[in-house]
């Protein structure tokens, strides 16, 4: 019977045919790029040393749908579309009047949501005559998605990883082995922006930051290496909106709509993918009360703590600069196991639109987290990567209000990704070595005297 459903699937064939870019709709233009070192907006020939063209010409398009190659769709189809699910089991463990709804990502190949982006970025490199890639990674799941990006299209792969995530999550970097990449902990000895740092302090933790400096540096000194970005930027976001199509097109069916959509942000990618294809409807006045939540860690609160300003997207400031929420970009993040939420800064188009009141914001601690991912897994069965779990403590908070007023509302999670290499971490929680970090109000002002002058 319908009522007890839990699982809600499409066929292959109606997998999106297209990318949604939310630059045709934004009420305001988004604020441009600007070049790191004449601080004028950048221009397309400035980016070739690190993206192929095709890329580059997504990042600025306002084209509303940009066509999915069917060599892309080829690959997606491994594990596209994603299963949209009733989350029956937590609403009743939580007696909540609230529809719980969770669009999973753990389904594909590497257990995340990154290779919606990485086979994409992947493909227009080889279609360029590109042949080797450098990137960064945080948790590891960026760096194992392009890792399998890379054995899809016979591309070498070099994965920049930040220290503390390399030594917690050691299988991440042996995923990467596994689809041919060679991974390596950040800062490293083989870049002058690890060098930098390591004399500086030789135990330095690492930062995605950092780590980006480091994949960048490679790239630009290497005539046959492109870079690749997981997240932030606008092409990557683009890549993502499969989650959200797909969960908009499932919930249709069924005659159900959202009044509130949760996600963890990091660098942003997973959540955008998930809302954007929603928020046009929310810009157009169709669903205006629409409540879109953005979800950070306490002790990195890039959307609730940082400034919104231009600052670069690494540590040694080759990056373009973006306008953005940020910590600033020396920032170096405490320890915690969600390591893909560990970033000074935040997708540009996130940032817009919080700004615009579009969206909203939490941050919530490391404990909270990890009790809420259990919550989950007791119920749904589901374990979630750390970085998830920051999502379903939100929505089991929207779901406890709703108990609390009566009201039924229609939750949809972005689950992003599994926690199945991640057990370090609830092993952690367990044995009570895990803790909160707390981000003192002297690291905003340290952020804000660092902060480029534009």
């Amino acid at each position: 019977m319908d009522r007890e459903r839990v699982k809600y699937v499409l066929d292959e064939k109606e997998m999106p045919q297209y990318w949604y870019n939310v630059l045709a709709d934004l009420p305001e233009p988004l604020p441009p790029a600007l070049h790191p070192q004449t601080k004028e907006p950048i221009k397309p020939e400035d980016l070739t040393a690190l993206f192929p063209m095709e890329l580059i010409k997504q990042e600025v398009s306002t084209e509303r749908y940009i066509e999915i190659p069917d060599e892309v769709l080829a690959i997606l189809r491994l594990w596209r579309p994603t299963t949209l699910y009733r989350a029956r089991r937590l609403e009743k463990a939580l007696k909540t009047p609230a529809k719980i709804y969770y669009k999973y990502e753990g389904s594909s190949p590497p257990g995340s949501h990154k290779p919606n982006t990485a086979v994409a970025q992947a493909y227009y490199n080889k279609k360029e005559g590109i042949n080797r890639i450098t990137t960064e990674t945080g948790a590891g799941q960026w760096g194992s998605a392009l890792a399998f990006a890379g054995a899809c299209f016979d591309i070498e792969v070099k994965v920049y990883m930040v220290r503390i995530s390399f030594d917690q999550k050691p299988y991440r970097r042996e995923m990467m082995r596994v689809w041919g990449a060679d991974c390596i902990p950040s800062p490293s000895y083989q870049t002058k922006s690890g060098r930098n740092v390591l004399a500086k302090e030789p135990d330095c933790p690492g930062s995605l930051g950092l780590a980006i400096s480091e994949a960048v540096e490679e790239a630009v000194s290497r005539d046959d290496t492109h870079y690749s970005l997981g997240s932030v930027l606008n092409h990557v976001l683009l890549h993502q909106t499969v989650i959200g199509q797909e969960s908009k097109k499932l919930l249709e069916k069924i005659d159900e709509y959202p009044d509130v959509i949760i996600g963890c942000v990091g660098g942003g990618s997973n959540f955008a993918g998930m809302f954007l294809p929603f928020i046009k409807d929310k810009i157009d006045g169709i669903h205006p009360g629409l409540k879109i939540i953005s979800v950070e860690p306490a002790s990195c609160p890039t959307l609730t703590r940082g400034p919104y300003c231009y600052d670069y997207g690494d540590e040694a400031g080759m990056t373009p600069l973006l306008k953005m929420f940020t910590l600033g970009h020396g920032f170096i993040p405490p320890p915690l196991h969600a390591g893909g939420l560990r970033y000074h800064g935040m997708a540009p188009i996130i940032c817009h639109l919080l700004n615009l009141g579009l969206i909203e914001a939490r941050a919530v601690n490391q404990l909270d987290t990890f009790q809420a991912g259990i919550d989950f897994a007791r119920s749904e069965g589901i374990i979630s990567a750390p970085e998830a779990n920051h999502a379903i403590r939100v929505t089991i908070d929207e779901a406890i209000k709703c108990r609390e007023t009566g009201e039924t509302k229609t939750i949809l999670l972005a689950l992003s990704g599994h926690g199945h290499v991640d057990m370090a971490a609830y092993q952690a929680y367990f044995s009570g070595k895990l803790k909160n970090y707390d981000y003192p109000q002297e690291k905003i002002q340290e952020a804000l005297h660092s902060l480029p002058k534009v």
